[in-house]
């Protein structure tokens, strides 16, 4: 099997990092940047910790902050417009993975012919084009967007979460510093680590997993396995935090270069209908739909297990595959993930929509590189398991 292996040009990764991204455009001989973020990034003045080098270096950046969480195509338009509004020569995609994915797609929208939407760029078309470079700040450690070819984009008729994916959506450049997470709230930072570590987990037992996506994968188990607990009880632990930004990124250049499978193939519907944060719809379902694949790739999921650090050596694939689902369940209780019940969904419209979140988890493609395929009734049954 040929692997196709892409990644940003340039990754500036440590503390206080962000101060450098002047330094970082005028490497690529940029200097008109719109800096693309969130309302509350910008009300809180967390967006400065961007902007002011920038303007230190002398240039003017500006600013969108219509970024909503789960991005949609009538935000991504709004993005255009502002950006065909001024002489910019790149997008900073500040923030968490909204963000980052609003740049992106900004960027492919923009490049576009007239007319077109952003619906004419899912997948499988490829989204290889966009109009100008985009550089990625996370401020968050779980989606990994600032090294991927990815992003997701909600169609506001449809309420389908679109994938994304080409060069199109590629960084130029990320930057990548810790300290940036130190405010984020204890709920964020376990959903965006399990979305992280399903990234990892899902890569590594993809049906397109390939040695240098493992590589990658396995690293970011590691650090998530052991430092996600730290983070999310110590919220100023620098050594968790940092190894937590690590592991995000390295889970993102790993799924970037392997594939997500089943558990993101699902939890897009979940996130477009009911406005479930993505890492914590991916965490509901993690468990469940691990064990539904388990078998077919024992000896990954297995070495996951050691990677993550509940299993050992010694431990037979089928001993370490049950550790791995005994940890999946204990991490989502210590963590405080509820059932899709818990959070609130009703009952009702939850049934009556499970046909229609079927067939968009097997539209997107993801639910095919899964170790187990499952067919539209499977992926019902499992929505109904996880529920309550």
């Amino acid at each position: 099997m040929t692997a196709t292996i892409v990644s940003p040009r340039l990754m500036r990764i440590g503390g206080g990092s962000v101060a450098q991204i002047a330094e970082v455009l005028g490497l690529f001989g940029l200097s008109r940047p719109l800096v693309v973020t969130d309302p509350w990034m910008q009300s809180s003045g967390t967006v400065n910790r961007c902007l002011d080098p920038l303007r230190a270096a002398g240039l003017a950046p500006q600013v969108f902050s219509e970024t909503v969480p789960d991005p949609t195509d009538t935000v991504i338009e709004a993005g255009v417009a502002a950006f065909r509004a001024g002489d910019y020569d790149c997008l900073i995609g500040f923030g968490g993975g909204s963000p980052m994915d609003t740049a992106k797609a900004i960027a492919i929208l923009a490049a576009a012919a007239p007319g077109q939407k952003m619906r004419d760029f899912k997948v499988p078309v490829q989204a290889d084009r966009g109009a100008v470079p985009v550089i990625c700040i996370p401020t968050t450690a779980g989606t990994g967007s600032e090294a991927t070819r990815f992003t997701v984009i909600t169609d506001t008729e449809t309420d389908e979460k679109m994938l994304i994916a080409g060069l199109g959506a590629l960084p130029l450049a990320a930057i990548v510093d810790f300290e940036l997470t130190y405010s984020v709230p204890p709920r964020t930072t376990a959903d965006t680590g399990i979305d992280s570590l399903t990234h990892a987990l899902e890569a590594y037992v993809s049906k397109r997993a390939n040695p240098h996506a493992d590589s990658l994968a396995l690293s970011a188990m590691r650090l998530i396995g052991r430092h996600l607990r730290i983070a999310y009880h110590q919220p100023r632990n620098a050594a968790a935090r940092e190894a937590m930004m690590l592991g995000a990124m390295q889970a993102g250049l790993a799924f970037s270069n392997s594939s997500v499978a089943l558990v993101h193939g699902m939890s897009r519907p979940i996130g477009a209908h009911f406005h479930v944060p993505h890492g914590l719809s991916n965490a509901m379902l993690l468990p469940a739909v691990t064990e539904y694949g388990l078998n077919d790739a024992l000896p990954r999921y297995a070495e996951a297990a050691r990677a993550i650090g509940v299993a050992t050596t010694e431990d037979a694939d089928q001993v370490a595959g049950s550790k791995l689902l005994e940890e999946l369940r204990a991490l989502n209780q210590e963590l405080g993930v509820p059932t899709p019940q818990g959070y609130g969904i009703e009952a009702r419209t939850w049934e009556e929509l499970l046909p229609l979140m079927a067939r968009q988890a097997l539209a997107s493609g993801s639910p095919g590189n899964n170790p187990r395929v499952p067919d539209e009734a499977q992926i019902i049954a499992l929505y109904r398991k996880v529920y309550a």
